[in-house]
């Protein structure tokens, strides 16, 4: 059974985001299904959907990305895919 989860990314532009944010979520063996990333001025954006069906904890994934948060003062949101579609519809 597909198990999808949407994550967000919000900060200004700075070197590693991509890379911090990609090893956290290859660390708690999540695929990138799909990722979609543009700097907007000097503010970086980036919204992936993310396969979750092999993890079995997202409390250790969210704490991560506090860690990731902090260094680089970024902010990062996670919701499953199901929570996320009935927020989106008009």
């Amino acid at each position: 059974m597909e198990k999808r989860a949407v994550v967000s990314v919000l900060g200004k532009d700075q070197v590693g985001i991509i890379a911090k944010v990609t090893n956290v979520l290859a660390n708690n063996q999540m695929n990138i299904l799909d990722i979609s990333q543009t700097i907007l001025q000097d503010f970086f954006t980036m919204i992936m959907l993310v396969d979750i069906r092999n993890t079995d904890d997202l409390d250790n994934l969210l704490k991560d990305f506090k860690v990731i948060e902090k260094e680089l003062e970024v902010t990062i949101s996670i919701q499953l895919e199901d929570v996320f579609n009935a927020m989106h519809r008009v």
